[in-house]
């Protein structure tokens, strides 16, 4: 192949294909003559590839051709539409379709650490298990309220952020198994129980619950929705209903990944006021109604906007997946 002559032949084509993917309207006739250009110039870069490999040709070509290629097959919301749809959307979608999971995780969770804290305060080998007397009273009346002031506000906000997204991350990264996000909220749980089983054993009741109260609102009920999201997952394993199972799971999978991308969000909020608000001289009663206005967005969020945007979605989509077009093609199914 003449690879100048075949360039002076069909320039004329690429010219018009390009002016015609930049055009912003188009008529009818104009869009048909944009798909067959791009047709013909993506068959002219296949034989440049097959025949004469000139990489400065290959590269113009393979440019003109994804550009038109982007105005051939379209997009659906670019940009800050597509930003603002799956903020106002599709996340709040995602948590109120876990809701119910959400809920089940929340009291299960709350009365497993209630249990925890009782037996602990009427078992003397429980309380013993946690440590020796002079420990548990250095942890009461010392380390527990330290902690929230031993780092500067930025770093300790970081720093509980991180390890709550982690919880967060094992429950979403695990959730498929079922054990994962159990473990995790059992844990937790526990450790909740057991801190307030030391902390009300010393007569320091009102301090563990001035400390916990405003940051642990949102922060636990985080936690919690991303077990519940998990366990949806592992739920949906077993039980897929009337979709086929490989169907069911990608469906909660990217539902489950909405979710988690919300945590992230809520998790740094209640970071922040962990690290700027639970250790700061402030009167608690101010911290606490902070710690509830922050829970009581983040439930307005989910459950309040996310029935909305439920309503929203389109029929054939699930609520808070991503739209047909994004998630890919399926293959049909009989039945």
């Amino acid at each position: 192949m003449d690879i100048d002559a075949f360039i002076a032949a069909h320039q004329p084509e690429w010219d018009r294909l390009r002016e015609l993917s930049a055009t912003r309207r188009l008529s009818g006739s104009q869009a048909d003559e944009l798909v067959t250009l791009y047709r013909v110039t993506a068959g002219h870069l296949s034989r440049v590839r097959t025949n004469a490999p000139d990489p400065q040709v290959v590269a113009e070509l393979s440019t003109l051709v994804a550009f038109a290629r982007s105005r051939v097959t379209g997009t659906q919301r670019v940009g800050w539409s597509a930003l603002r749809y799956y903020v106002t959307v599709t996340m709040p979608a995602a948590l109120f379709r876990v809701r119910w999971w959400s809920l089940g995780t929340t009291v299960a969770c709350l009365a497993l650490a209630v249990l925890t804290a009782w037996w602990t305060l009427h078992s003397t080998a429980a309380m013993s298990a946690l440590g020796t007397p002079k420990a548990l009273d250095a942890y009461a009346n010392d380390a527990f309220a330290a902690y929230y002031t031993t780092y500067g506000p930025q770093d300790f906000a970081g720093l509980v952020w991180t390890n709550n997204a982690r919880i967060a991350a094992v429950c979403v990264a695990g959730g498929i198994t079922g054990v994962l996000p159990a473990w995790m909220m059992l844990g937790n749980a526990m450790n909740v129980g057991q801190s307030a089983a030391i902390l009300i054993d010393h007569g320091l009741t009102w301090e563990f619950f001035s400390l916990i109260l405003p940051h642990g609102l949102l922060e636990l009920t985080s936690v919690f929705v991303a077990g519940g999201a998990g366990l949806k997952l592992f739920w949906t394993l077993l039980v897929p209903g009337r979709r086929p199972r490989l169907q069911a799971l990608a469906e909660e999978g990217r539902t489950l990944i909405t979710v988690a991308v919300a945590l992230t969000v809520s998790l740094g909020v209640s970071g922040l006021i962990e690290g700027f608000v639970t250790g700061a001289a402030i009167p608690w009663v101010l911290k606490i109604l902070l710690g509830t206005l922050a829970l009581a967005l983040f439930l307005a969020y989910g459950l309040v906007l996310g029935a909305r945007a439920q309503d929203r979605v389109q029929g054939g989509e699930i609520a808070g997946d991503l739209g047909a077009y994004d998630a890919g093609a399926r293959v049909a199914v009989a039945g």
